[in-house]
């Protein structure tokens, strides 16, 4: 993968997509279609959660803003998740699934800051405020590295099986997470409810969980 310089960018692809009400971002369908569900999902952050390198096109110090839903960084380009990111996240812990995130950042601090800045709309109205992402995630494993060892780390700290886990990234090398047993989805565009749905129902499959459990 080549990486892109950031002056080479335009200002619209550094940019984020405006991040959707969580009400307004349906529940993946097969959190209700009463099948198995994996008890841990886990993502990268670089064009899987937000659309961009965080180690090559953002440039400290951020700033929040009002609302949340975007940061400033250094030249005051916005910048935060794809558009379903957040309600997905809220929807993903309301079925009681953890969460972790796997990234090779070379800039962990700055990934991390980030994750602190932004805020997680509600989708329940008996819910004020908006969490601060980070809060969103169980387990967060952000350096350079194998995503092998995040996940063996993971897997370490949290006692749950490989088999347990899928996991949603943007680069196909990635893939060798599943020599451990974890099951990964490709996106291309970014976490959607749609890649929710087919990451599931790949994890079902694979693991011979396609019908209702007693």
């Amino acid at each position: 993968m080549v990486r892109r310089n950031r002056v080479s960018l335009d200002a619209d692809e550094l940019t984020t997509t405006t991040t959707a009400p969580a009400a307004d971002v349906p529940q993946p369908s097969t959190f209700s279609d009463g099948l198995p569900l994996p008890q841990m999902m886990v993502f990268d952050l670089d064009y899987t959660l937000w659309p961009f390198w965080v180690d090559t096109h953002i440039s400290g110090p951020l700033k929040p803003t009002k609302d949340g839903l975007v940061v400033k960084d250094r030249y005051g380009e916005s910048c935060g998740f794809y558009k379903e990111v957040a309600g997905i996240l809220g929807s993903i812990r309301s079925k009681g699934i953890e969460i972790g995130a796997a990234s090779r950042t070379h800039a962990p601090e700055l990934a991390r800051e980030m994750l602190s800045l932004l805020r997680v709309p509600q989708s329940d109205p008996s819910e004020s405020g908006k969490p601060q992402a980070i809060k969103m995630f169980d387990y967060l494993e952000i350096y350079p590295g194998s995503k092998t060892t995040h996940f063996q780390r993971i897997h370490k700290r949290s006692s749950i099986p490989y088999e347990e886990m899928l996991f949603f990234d943007d680069e196909s090398r990635n893939k060798n997470v599943e020599e451990l047993g974890v099951v990964m989805k490709l996106v291309r565009d970014g976490v959607t409810r749609e890649e929710i749905d087919k990451g599931v129902k790949n994890w079902r499959e694979r693991n011979g969980r396609t019908k209702p459990e007693d």
